[in-house]
């Protein structure tokens, strides 16, 4: 017989939202993983904020927050806190209860330039990346090297002489621009909305937007990344950005770095090798006489960065599509 359809609101519940998630739910390992991290990092909490004036909320909570947006592909803070309110999953992971009161989306806002100067992202990145090398998870002899375009926060018809004054106040919104067959240039050009941004091709025939330039360094054994960085988009920062990654890696012992075609440039194999490491770059032999010699095409290491150095491109796929972060601000 079937049961009655009743729907009454229950007046107490007696499970947490702890209680309410799967021991074998993912996000279960993850969020002990971030407060490890968090706890590390709780001494520059302290310095960031003053000594006196009411408690803000804990911005342990605003970046576990902010991981969750991440994660789920939420596409703004709005509708992250929309979910946060009924989400128990949202709120287990964040550190409330039931009864916790959900801030306002403009605090994010109001937080982000603080973690921004303080380089509190860098510093909660770290704390992950140590964990992951404690566990034994991280190579310290293979590494692949790739860049990406990423497309700034800002339109074409900002991008104005850099002499010009700017537009009188109104509508906010750009004015109309008529810049057809008009020739811009970095050096004499700008966006008023991000001057960092530079204007930029990805290739013959494309069309040119105002990108910055997303590199990765990542290691071979297991896929993680090791260390990330955002440049100005300019024909030479992928190279000039993957010098300075590979220098981040600790210790003076030789390694192997994998890259693609772009990176196949005389200088930069040479910087590499200066650097201890054994260039594994994918010959460029268009037209041109390759700076990758026969002798590192015949070790057997080198097929092997040839394959691995491919899957760079699963970190930029994560991070456009399920990270949702296809545009970026001045670094």
């Amino acid at each position: 017989m079937p049961g009655d359809d009743i729907q009454q609101d229950a007046m107490f519940s007696y499970l947490s939202p702890e209680a309410r998630v799967p021991k074998d739910h993912p996000l279960r390992p993850l969020r002990q993983m971030v407060h490890q991290a968090l706890r590390e990092l709780s001494p520059d909490f302290q310095a960031m904020y003053s000594r006196e004036g009411r408690p803000s909320i804990p911005p342990e909570k605003l970046l576990r927050a902010l991981l969750l947006q991440v994660l789920y592909t939420i596409r703004s803070e709005r509708l992250l806190m929309e979910q946060r309110e009924y989400n128990l999953l949202f709120r287990w992971f964040v550190g409330l209860s039931m009864d916790d009161k959900v801030w306002n989306h403009s605090v994010f806002s109001k937080n982000r330039e603080r973690f921004l100067d303080s380089d509190l992202a860098a510093a909660f990145f770290g704390r992950i990346r140590e964990q992951a090398a404690q566990a034994g998870l991280l190579s310290d002899e293979h590494f692949t090297v790739d860049g990406t375009l990423i497309e700034a926060w800002a339109s074409l018809k900002s991008f104005r002489p850099k002499d010009t004054p700017p537009p009188a106040g109104g509508s906010g919104r750009n004015p109309e621009v008529d810049f057809h067959g008009e020739k811009r240039l970095n050096q004499t050009h700008a966006s008023t909305t991000d001057p960092e941004a530079r204007l930029f091709k990805k290739g013959k025939g494309k069309e040119a937007k105002l990108w910055f330039m997303g590199q990765v360094l990542r290691e071979n054994r297991h896929g993680l990344m090791i260390s990330p960085r955002l440049t100005a988009a300019t024909g030479t920062a992928e190279r000039e950005a993957a010098e300075a990654l590979v220098e981040t890696v600790p210790g003076r012992h030789r390694i192997a770095v994998g890259a693609d075609k772009a990176y196949d440039t005389r200088e930069f194999v040479q910087t590499l090798r200066a650097l201890k490491a054994v260039p594994h770059v994918a010959q460029n032999c268009n037209g041109r006489k390759s700076a990758i010699d026969g002798r590192t095409t015949r070790h057997p290491g080198y097929a092997v960065s040839q394959r691995l150095r491919k899957r760079v491109e699963e970190i930029f796929g994560w991070i456009k599509t399920v990270g949702n972060l296809t545009a970026a601000v001045s670094p």
